[in-house]
């Protein structure tokens, strides 16, 4: 259900930049969110259509693109990716240290919108 608070959030900050940019008709968002968030894309396009009924906003598409979990080794600096869903640990390839920090994979933002 936080997907709704999620997504007006994103709603709000399309609608804010559609009216500074003079926009008539929004028709796509392109959306990050890192693959550690249990945000789904569904539900996501299911709350914005539901905000957006009525504006500039209504009936444009979300497309979402899935960042890989990302870490780096504390002791080499090596930045790997990782399948957070196989993973039992988080060790380095490099070095096989298990002092990592997370780099990427547990954001979310709006990367750009198209609209005319």
């Amino acid at each position: 259900m936080h997907e709704l608070a999620v997504t007006k959030n994103i709603f709000a900050i399309i609608i804010e930049h559609a009216k500074e940019n003079n926009v008539k008709k929004v028709l796509t968002v392109n959306l990050k969110i890192g693959a550690l968030s249990d945000l789904e894309t569904e539900w996501i396009q299911h709350y914005f259509d539901y905000l957006s009924k009525g504006t500039t906003a209504e009936g444009a598409k979300l497309n979402v693109e899935r960042i890989p979990v990302t870490f780096q080794c504390d002791s080499c600096l090596t930045t790997f990716k990782i399948d957070i869903r196989k993973a039992q640990e988080i060790e380095c390839p490099e070095c096989r240290g298990r002092n990592c920090s997370l780099v990427s994979g547990n954001e979310y933002y709006i990367e750009n919108m198209e609209a005319k």
